[in-house]
């Protein structure tokens, strides 16, 4: 119960629109059922209905099956409807012949504001034709054809905000303040990511980084903060803050325009230990930075070309920490050539480090890395995962399925457990500190604790008497 709106889709519906287009929005993302779909097209009649992946959600690159079946379905209720089907996002570009099969008329590849502009001149104003718009697929006599790739676009600033107000934001505020007693909306600032991590996809914008002036973002902050009325921001960036100098210019433009939203973001470690990015990232007002930790085993970074050091992530906590902003850990398990010792290390790195949120995941082989060519001859039937929780294994991995999947209930119990220790050294050492959130810790990580011996032995029936409980 944390939707943040699909900012992709509202950046195409607010591009569409300044060019000249009427354009309505049918918010999935706050829909229980496709079928709904069907009452916005009786009520705004489109010519063209477009699919539109949101390219800022991590999820769309896993392609889900669960999400590739709801663009099926919308898909051909759309047609059946008289429509014109557009098609864009990462998932359609790996299986075009399914998605035309599917009715989907024109699948867009890539970036999506320009091309899907000139799809709309081309279907609806009649000018040119398909075969001269670049980066799109369409049928032609039965065969998939696809056009020349589209450079992306690299000047951020020329797009307009995402249309936010095509969404119900009253819905998203209800459903935040009734789960969590605030609200959080997002926010991007950049295109892309330039590294190398060989798990990653890059299936829209390539191996490129186009970054937004620190200037117009701090407008579409001060934006938000008067119309939207956030209490908080996800800045839902690969990397935020890569360019050099940007985050000490946006924490200046920040401050000087009262645009002040506490705000989470996603960071390397390198780049977290440089150029007192952390104190001008408190500055700005962020609260909480996830980094992709990933493992606490060197051998598995370097496996994994993630450029980055266990070292620099213990730093780097430890320095998020001393400015008095959270950390957050993805953790990823299952990388080939991982060894219990490996999950080890992980684990260690969890307890010494001590991030306040971990997220746990297992090496998911996306099209189009070379983590996907490597495992590709491993892999089984089942090429996606049905919903974020499935943590299946689509690869010959060093254990099974279950057995991360129990791994993954362990992680969280451990640290779980871990943390209300901590909570509890703090409560005795400063009584003040017993509020309602202490006492919550200390008794999860009683609960956790009890717990616990189970896993750890369902654990240990996996690896043959290599039990995790051997080790703190």
């Amino acid at each position: 119960m944390m939707p943040y709106p699909p900012l992709g889709t509202l950046y195409a519906a607010a591009f569409a629109r300044q060019q000249g287009y009427s354009v309505a929005l049918f918010d999935s993302m706050l829909a229980t059922s496709e079928d709904e779909l069907l009452n916005s097209i009786r009520t705004h009649k489109p010519r063209v209905l477009v699919i539109y992946d949101d390219d800022f959600n991590y999820l769309t690159k896993m392609c889900l099956t669960r999400m590739r079946e709801a663009a099926f379905t919308m898909s051909v209720l759309g047609k059946r409807e008289g429509c014109t089907v557009v098609v864009h996002g990462s998932d359609p570009v790996d299986h075009l012949e399914k998605y035309f099969a599917n009715k989907a008329d024109i699948v867009v590849c890539g970036e999506g504001e320009h091309t899907l502009l000139d799809v709309l001149n081309h279907t609806i104003r009649g000018v040119g034709s398909k075969e001269t718009i670049d980066g799109i697929a369409f049928l032609e006599d039965g065969s998939i054809r696809r056009t020349p790739e589209r450079h992306v676009e690299k000047n951020l600033d020329l797009f307009p905000f995402p249309a936010r107000d095509l969404i119900d934001v009253e819905h998203y505020r209800r459903i935040w303040q009734e789960h969590h007693g605030y609200f959080s909306t997002n926010i991007v600032t950049t295109r892309g990511c330039p590294f190398h991590c060989n798990w990653c996809a890059k299936p829209v914008y390539g191996q490129v980084y186009n970054t937004r002036s620190p200037l117009n973002v701090v407008q579409e902050m001060k934006y938000l903060k008067q119309s939207v009325r956030p209490d908080h921001l996800w800045f839902c960036d690969d990397i935020f803050g890569l360019k050099p100098g940007w985050v000490e210019e946006f924490s200046r433009e920040v401050v000087q325009n009262d645009a002040t939203i506490p705000f989470k973001c996603l960071a390397r470690v390198d780049l977290l230990l440089k150029d007192n990015a952390v104190e001008h990232l408190r500055a700005a007002g962020c609260t909480v930075v996830w980094v992709g930790a990933e493992s606490g085993s060197q051998k598995i970074l370097d496996a994994m070309d993630k450029g980055t050091t266990v070292e620099q992530i213990y730093r780097a906590a430890k320095l998020l920490k001393q400015n008095n902003i959270a950390v957050g850990f993805f953790l990823q398990y299952g990388y080939p050539g991982e060894t219990m010792d490996d999950i080890h290390l992980t684990l260690k790195m969890v307890k010494e480090c001590a991030p306040d949120e971990i997220g746990v995941s297992v090496s998911y082989p996306l099209p189009g890395t070379r983590f996907y060519e490597r495992v590709r001859s491993e892999m089984q039937e089942k090429t996606n995962w049905v919903d974020s929780n499935d943590l299946e294994m689509m690869f010959a991995g060093t254990f099974p399925s279950n057995f991360y999947r129990v791994l993954h209930r362990l992680t969280h119990k451990k640290f779980r457990a871990w943390q209300g220790a901590s909570t509890l050294q703090q409560v005795l050492h400063s009584p003040r500190k017993a509020n309602r959130k202490a006492v919550r810790s200390i008794a999860a990580a009683v609960f956790h604790s009890l717990t616990l011996p189970l896993y750890q032995r369902k654990l240990a029936s996996f690896t043959k008497g290599t039990a995790l409980e051997t080790r703190n």
